[in-house]
């Protein structure tokens, strides 16, 4: 069981680390843990996960709650049905981009808040190792529920999309088939990789990784698509291509749905931006009348803040993007479904939208192994002391022309590294500085 419990969910190697005896215990667990008396459970199309969730469905029931079976499903179709249905609780079983050998459970109380390693995962394993439960009143039952039709419905009232666009979709054998089916007809969808297969017979699916991108950028190129999306394994996921095949990068996505959503809303509208994103983030909300507003990386903060600002959208550099309309949390196929709302009202190529956004130079994220992350951030606070400095998340300080924030791993010996400046040659300074003081 050592290590399972994580930061933002459970998640393990099956059979070792993470099976049917442990997962019968954690459902019995998260019972206890949020007194829920009704939860949702969907799974991923891992062949270990109905095994998983049948173990897990038993210790739910054991323990006197009822189990909504929605069967296979994304993981924001298990945020919605979460929500939609009232319920006090879900489970998602899925190690969404690991490999095959993986498997897990993203936990959520009502309405889709998540449970993180602080406000109940480390709870949940106390219990878990604890092994001693009290004998309920009842026991519960299992019913099934097809939340597809009515996630089919929900995508489909966001669309404002006048003309069939040619759109390049690598599903990655995983659960992006779900995440869009309902709306699939409104595309003319050239699709890659739609089989489900949960040995990922053809690359890994996490569109973080560049050359996972390979097929599905020479696809747009090849057939003259409008754009392309790659899902990863539970589809709450996804990275984007533009009709020249170019990969848009996961913060200018988030300027571009916030054009969207901000074209139709009164007043100042907030909406949150990671703050490793670039300056045109903030500087595109802004222009077109929202309030940008900086978060935490980490899903369970965001959607915290969320709540706490009223914002309505928020997007994360590794492409979890944030609709209040779906409880709060991911909707994969909601972007979809923006993004083409915007080429259709400005009737512009997708590469024409990003272009004026590309305005800053980036480092991109750099990891940095280091003995002992304290003293490397306490020189970094005196070094950079006549900067904007703030520690939201790690330490980021602003200058006029350039800016960086460097975070520690929550897992590892790590050292994030984001840089950008209003020129290239500034970056490339100040990026080998910054990583020059890391390995003094």
């Amino acid at each position: 069981m050592a290590g399972i419990f994580k930061a933002y969910d459970i998640r393990g190697i099956y059979p070792t680390q993470l099976n049917e005896e442990i997962a019968e215990k954690i459902g019995r667990a998260f019972v206890l843990f949020t007194q829920a008396r009704k939860v949702v459970v969907g799974r991923d199309m891992r062949p270990h996960s109905i095994p998983l969730f049948e173990a897990l469905a038993r210790g739910i029931t054991a323990q006197g709650a009822d189990v909504i079976d929605i069967g296979m499903c994304s993981t924001p179709m298990s945020y919605h049905a979460n929500g939609k249905l009232g319920a006090d609780g879900s489970i998602m079983i899925t190690a969404s981009h690991n490999t095959k050998e993986w498997n897990g459970f993203k936990l959520c109380r009502a309405q889709a808040v998540p449970i993180s390693g602080s406000t109940g995962i480390s709870e949940i394993e106390e219990m878990v190792e604890k092994n001693e439960w009290p004998t309920p009143e009842r026991k519960g039952s299992i019913s099934q529920y097809d939340i597809a039709p009515e996630y089919g419905k929900f995508l489909r009232s966001f669309s404002k999309i006048d003309r069939k666009l040619k759109v390049v979709v690598d599903y990655a054998n995983a659960m992006g088939s779900y995440e869009i089916k309902g709306i699939e007809d409104l595309f003319d969808i050239v699709p890659l990789y739609k089989e489900i297969d949960g040995n990922f017979p053809n690359h890994e699916a996490n569109p973080l990784h560049a050359e996972t991108l390979n097929a599905l950028r020479a696809k747009v190129k090849e057939c003259g698509a409008d754009f392309g999306a790659a899902f990863d394994g539970d589809a709450d996921r996804c990275g984007f291509v533009d009709n020249e095949g170019n990969i848009i990068p996961m913060d200018l996505f988030t300027a571009l749905i916030a054009q969207d959503i901000l074209s139709d809303a009164t007043g100042t509208v907030p909406i949150l931006y990671d703050l490793r994103s670039s300056w045109a983030v903030r500087e595109c909300i802004r222009d077109n009348g929202g309030k940008p507003i900086m978060c935490r990386v980490g899903h369970a903060f965001i959607k915290a803040q969320m709540r706490e600002v009223g914002a309505v959208f928020a997007g994360e550099l590794s492409g979890h993007y944030y609709y209040r309309e779906n409880f709060v949390a991911e909707s994969q196929g909601l972007s979809m479904i923006k993004l083409a709302n915007l080429l259709c009202k400005k009737n512009v190529k997708v590469a024409d939208l990003v272009k004026p956004l590309k305005k800053y130079f980036q480092s991109g994220e750099i990891n940095t192994k280091v003995s002992d992350v304290k003293p490397i951030l306490q020189k970094v606070r005196e070094k950079y002391s006549d900067g904007h400095m703030f520690e939201l998340d790690g330490i980021s300080v602003e200058y006029s022309n350039w800016w960086f924030n460097v975070r520690a791993s929550n897992t590892e010996p790590l050292l994030r590294l984001n840089v950008e400046a209003t020129d290239k040659a500034t970056m490339e300074e100040k990026r080998d500085e910054l990583l020059a003081l890391f390995r003094s």
